[in-house]
């Protein structure tokens, strides 16, 4: 059996006194603080920090109230709770959180096991689509649903079919509040000019496939276009 990949996630929104141009920067130096941090180090294994493409050059249907979705992946799942007790990061990073973020990253983080359908080296830009299920579907109902469905199909057709590397993370905590999303998609393309000429002017909530669509609460889910700006190792 393959060894699970425990993720945290976090979608987030910059402080409003930043502009939007100047996010990727600060959130590289906030990133620098946790060389500060053995804990750190020790629990997150890779950072991929994703800043939103800012318009025109944008993708309809995506999202422009979002700032960035940075992509942690973890040593194992305890890593998840422990690293907001650990006093290193209570001392260093969470001070320095209000100066770039609209709140404190815990209260907009999810906690997720990583499914690989498509294995290709990451490029540059990734797409990200969080998936909340209908209001109707209990989460038991609706990740059986998901499975039956057979996502590594269904997430690799049509325009979504020209990204060269396609992940799925799975919900696994409780999500905090405001942010009650089941499953996280990232489709990884090598630039924004190839989602441009994949999608042309179609939206990315009209390419969806209809086997997914009908679980999901679409005006619910959020669809985020984004571009490496930090990454580690």
């Amino acid at each position: 059996m393959t060894e699970a990949v425990w993720k945290m996630i976090y979608l987030a929104r910059r402080n409003p006194q930043l502009r939007a141009e100047d996010f990727p920067q600060a959130w590289r130096e906030h990133s620098a603080l946790g060389r500060q941090c053995t804990n750190v180090a020790t629990r997150v294994k890779s950072v991929a920090q994703c800043s939103r493409v800012l318009a025109p050059a944008g993708l309809a249907g995506t999202d422009q109230s979002y700032d960035g979705v940075n992509l942690l992946v973890l040593s194992d799942r305890e890593s998840a709770a422990a690293i907001w007790s650990d006093p290193e990061t209570l001392a260093v990073m969470r001070p320095d959180e209000p100066r770039v973020f609209s709140t404190y990253v815990r209260h907009f983080s999810l906690v997720c096991r990583e499914q690989v359908l498509h294995e290709q080296p990451r490029s540059e830009v990734v797409l990200h689509g969080f998936l909340r299920r209908r209001a109707d579907l209990a989460a038991d109902d609706f990740h059986l649903a998901w499975q039956a469905a057979n996502p590594a199909r269904a997430l690799d057709q049509g325009p979504m079919g020209c990204a060269g590397r396609v992940v799925v993370n799975e919900v696994i905590d409780t999500p905090p509040p405001g942010y009650a999303f089941d499953v996280i998609v990232e489709w990884w393309f090598a630039s924004v000019e190839e989602v441009a000429q994949a999608f042309g002017k179609h939206t990315v909530q009209d390419q969806l496939p209809d086997t997914l669509t009908g679980l999901l609460d679409v005006n619910g889910s959020v669809f985020l276009l984004t571009q490496v700006t930090h990454s580690r190792p």
